[in-house]
């Protein structure tokens, strides 16, 4: 089992629901952001004027960098592809960022504000110090939302069908651009879009081999 995603690019609209869910979701500290758009330069005139958009987040790699130079193995690769990192252990120095290729991993400052200086913690903020804590100090990234995939997989629920069972940002997605399932099981929804669209990920030349993959057309 190796979980993977699918972006439709054709699809996506560019609306940020992702980035806001994952947000959301996670109880991310100001400034952090798990999932990004990164939208290219204006080509064109009006009105056929146009732009590209490329949602990015953590790849989940089969052979991941930022696992191989951690010094402390906070970054770890769980058995079912999920790559992630445990804050107990993150001495914060960053090495890992460095080797990214998708530069998709984001350092939580220690002097870190609230959103609102000095009016102190929102009601959001007070109840993600006890659902979701974030340590300062250390590097933070896109999980897959592996509480959700445990947690509903122990439910028997299948991650990508069932929504209790799939990451935020598939279930958010307005236009079902995303999609999250088995990248090893042929038969999977995933593995099927991948084949028929002809869906590839970002920046294969880096060796590690992504486990996020697009349809650009």
């Amino acid at each position: 089992m190796r979980w993977g995603m699918l972006i439709n690019l054709i699809k996506c609209a560019g609306c940020y629901s992702c980035a806001i869910k994952c947000k959301q979701e996670h109880f991310l500290p100001p400034g952090i952001l798990w999932g990004r758009i990164l939208v290219s330069e204006q080509k064109g005139k009006y009105p056929t004027a146009k732009r590209n958009l490329y949602p990015v987040l953590c790849n989940h790699c089969q052979d991941p960098a930022c696992v191989k130079v951690c010094p402390t193995g906070a970054t770890q690769q769980r058995e079912d592809g999920i790559v992630w990192v445990d804050q107990d252990k993150c001495m914060g120095c960053r090495y890992c960022m460095v080797a990214c290729p998708y530069q998709v991993r984001s350092y939580v400052p220690e002097d870190r504000k609230e959103y609102f200086p000095n009016q102190g913690l929102t009601e959001w903020e007070k109840m993600g110090k006890k659902l979701y804590p974030h340590q300062s100090g250390v590097v933070t990234k896109c999980n897959f939302c592996m509480e959700r995939v445990d947690q509903g997989t122990k439910k028997g629920l299948i991650p990508g069908r069932d929504r209790e069972a799939t990451p935020a940002c598939v279930n958010t997605c307005p236009n079902k651009a995303r999609y999250f399932g088995d990248l090893d099981d042929p038969e999977s929804e995933i593995s099927l879009l991948i084949r028929e669209k002809k869906a590839s990920p970002l920046r294969q030349e880096q060796g590690t081999e992504p486990c996020v993959y697009y349809v650009i057309g």
